[in-house]
């Protein structure tokens, strides 16, 4: 019994198909979806969390493995989904799912066999069962179920997740298909798609933002329905990955929980230890492109979308030191290469860092950071101290390919008075850059680097900060 329940737990991670993630979603094409599911799959699809073999294919019918289980439920939690070495011996480090299934131990989510012939291995490309789907998303929705297969059909079914088979039973012991899944993962996910009212909004939350995005889907790859303002109450329920699924007035969808709180009071500004001359100096934070200007565009991903998401959560970081912030753009809006940088000098600001996505030919790769040496801005050693402090937490952080610290004829950059750097954080145009860029998981990676480094800068400069570096841990 212990045996098969590890079993099971294994396989909660497991539930999702091995597709194109740099694909085009075209969900409504698919043709050989059913009628039961299409609307569950478009969702999915939207989301980039599943995918078919083509634009028009799905594998409806289609058993699913172990392995591409674990892609489905990381991609709708966006856990980090780099392949790599995963404790399991009969999964390759270089494989698709590797990522995911290492993320799923890491995260207590998957667990493989402990004991007998089985023990280390995954069995990546065994069918699962309906029974190892529930345990699968009662683990990874965090249901309470007792730990047993029974248990966590009760609990999906409880919640309208899934369904009983025609016979009265569960059909623990039968395989599930592909369109199957993607109906429980999605119900999961969105209340909407549930055959009973569970959502249960009894939670306040309040935003810390202002125009908050909220989204039809746990994902920046899903349309905003509504914004939030700064400080607004709303209601909550269950959290997906990074997300919260929210209700205010006749809205219900999806804010990034890294910019709420859960309290009406805003958290105190930390002070210990950190020097009074902080609350003096501002920062300017510059989300590159916005508005008519995409930017880069690579694999359906835009640059002004990847650039403000990131912005925004190095935004969030610095309002909870005493540094005063300020945003050139908090929306998608178009700015002027001038109008940055005269917005930057209007608010009198004394560090200036601008975030973008690079683009070159499909092998070009990697993270590099700009200053700019010529005289017309007159702070060249803090700029290249600034971007240098940067460019090394990025490396550290995302662990792609150093391009170096570099000078860069860049307008925000050569038109600014003050200390400035202008961050490539990967090449939108690369498959697995643009793997990163995409990922929430990553872009929150890529805020902490660059917030961090700005503490670099201002620790080398002689201020004292330690203390705020507790404030992205």
């Amino acid at each position: 019994m212990k045996k098969r329940l590890f079993y099971s737990l294994i396989a909660l991670f497991v539930m999702i198909p091995l597709f194109n993630v740099n694909s085009p979603a075209h969900a409504a094409g698919f043709t050989d979806v059913p009628a039961r599911a299409l609307e569950e799959v478009t969702y999915l699809s939207d989301g980039n969390i599943a995918k078919g073999s083509s634009t028009t294919i799905f594998n409806s019918d289609r058993t699913i493995t172990r392995a591409e289980a674990a892609i489905f439920i990381g991609r709708a939690l966006q856990l980090n989904g780099t392949p790599r070495k995963t404790v399991f011996r009969d999964v390759d480090s270089s494989s698709t799912a590797a990522g995911y299934i290492q993320s799923g131990v890491d995260t207590g989510i998957i667990l493989g066999y402990l004991s007998g012939v089985s023990q280390g291995n995954f069995y990546p490309n065994k069918a699962i069962t309906r029974g190892e789907m529930a345990i699968m998303i009662a683990n990874a929705f965090e249901y309470s179920y007792g730990g047993t297969a029974s248990g966590a059909a009760k609990a999906l079914m409880d919640r309208g997740v899934a369904d009983g088979m025609g016979n009265g039973s569960f059909g623990a012991s039968y395989l599930i298909k592909r369109a199957d899944f993607a109906v429980f993962l999605a119900r999961a996910i969105n209340p909407e798609f549930r055959t009973k009212d569970s959502a249960g909004f009894s939670k306040s939350i309040w935003s810390n933002a202002p125009n908050l995005n909220i989204r039809k889907g746990p994902s920046t790859a899903y349309a905003s329905i509504g914004k939030l303002s700064e400080d607004q109450q709303v209601s909550a329920a269950h959290s997906v990955g990074g997300w919260t699924y929210i209700k205010t007035g006749s809205t219900t969808g999806f804010v990034a929980t890294a910019y709420t709180r859960t309290t009406a009071a805003k958290p105190a500004v930390p002070t210990e230890s950190a020097d009074s001359r902080l609350a003096g100096q501002t920062i300017i934070i510059d989300p590159g492109h916005g508005g008519t200007d995409p930017g880069a565009i690579g694999f359906n991903l835009r640059e002004k979308d990847v650039v403000l998401t990131t912005g925004l959560k190095v935004n969030n970081l610095l309002k909870k030191t005493p540094f005063n912030v300020k945003m050139t753009r908090s929306t998608d809006t178009f700015i002027s290469l001038i109008g940055r940088s005269n917005f930057a000098k209007a608010q009198g600001g004394d560090v200036f860092v601008s975030i973008h996505a690079n683009a070159a030919s499909a092998s070009a790769s990697g993270t590099e950071t700009f200053y700019y040496s010529a005289a017309t801005n007159p702070y060249v050693a803090d700029s290249k101290l600034l971007a240098t402090k940067i460019q090394n937490r990025m490396i550290t952080a995302w662990n792609l390919k150093n391009r170096g610290v570099k000078s860069g004829n860049y307008s925000v950059l050569r038109e600014n008075n003050m200390p400035a750097a202008l961050a490539e954080l990967g090449f939108i145009t690369n498959k697995s850059d643009n793997a990163k860029l995409a990922s929430d998981y990553w872009l929150t990676s890529a805020s902490k680097a660059i917030y961090y480094g700005i503490l670099d800068y201002y620790k080398a400069k002689g201020y004292e900060v330690d203390s705020l570096y507790n404030v992205a841990k």
